[in-house]
């Protein structure tokens, strides 16, 4: 276990949802909870970071989209958006070691300048992502296949990224899986904490959250089940093994 832990920072106001996340980081990552400490910004304020506290910071996905219509963000949802834009100029601006997994594609990307919008979502279930050139020689990505499955779902996506951004992964549907910004700074459509149970735990929690129609997600958890997904887990244990100090 570092020294320093890890922070995770959770927006999932739903129990089941935001301790089945923790759990799965954890357990990708290599940790408990002595080397990753978890924060639900759902509940409680972000405060003030200290980078020189942390090995790193992990950013979870959630129901939030930074596109979302300014009158539709409730009063948390707002709060949570100028937590993580301050923490994100100090992150950046230091090229901390960070990892934003679906979410952190909107924030990270909303930081830098990309265009995030509505034109690249992706159904709740199975995606398959393929590695760039650039993805090739990251240390993130580079035990990771050319082309792998993954699971995501989301509403909004990053359509472009700004010159002095690498972008990492790709899929059919969406241009930008995965990107960094600096040496450290990441962020990647796709969760990287998710494995079939997982999935189905999110289908279940999520059902009335308008990802897709309720009635579907008995069919779209078996058709999870179809798919093996085993190889996104291991940028969580690098992210880990790379940052740890």
């Amino acid at each position: 276990m570092a020294d320093a832990p890890f922070l995770l920072l959770s927006i999932r106001g739903e129990d089941e949802a935001a301790d089945d996340e923790y759990r799965a980081m954890m357990r990708f990552a290599g940790l408990d909870e002595g080397g990753m400490h978890r924060i639900r910004l759902t509940h409680t304020l972000l405060g003030e970071v200290d980078l020189s506290q942390w090995s790193g910071i992990i950013l979870g996905g959630g129901p939030y989209n930074v596109s979302d219509e300014p009158g539709a963000k409730s009063p948390t949802q707002q709060r949570v958006e100028a937590e993580l834009a301050e923490l994100l100029a100090d992150v950046i601006s230091r090229d901390f070691p960070f990892l934003g997994c679906c979410y952190g594609v909107g924030t990270v990307g909303t930081a830098i300048g990309a265009v995030v919008d509505r034109s690249h979502p992706e159904p709740v279930g199975p995606v398959t992502v393929q590695i760039t050139a650039e993805g090739r020689d990251d240390p993130l990505f580079a035990d990771l296949p050319d082309v792998f499955d993954a699971f995501g779902g989301h509403k909004e996506a990053a359509s472009s990224l700004p010159p002095h951004t690498v972008r990492l992964a790709t899929s059919a549907a969406c241009p930008v899986q995965a990107f960094r910004v600096g040496r450290n700074v990441y962020a990647t459509q796709f969760h990287p904490e998710l494995d079939v149970e997982g999935i189905c735990t999110r289908i279940d929690v999520y059902k009335n959250h308008g990802y897709f129609a309720p009635e579907t997600a008995e069919s779209l958890k078996d058709a999870a089940r179809q798919r093996d997904v085993a190889h996104p887990m291991a940028i969580l244990r690098t992210f880990v093994q790379r940052y740890s100090r």
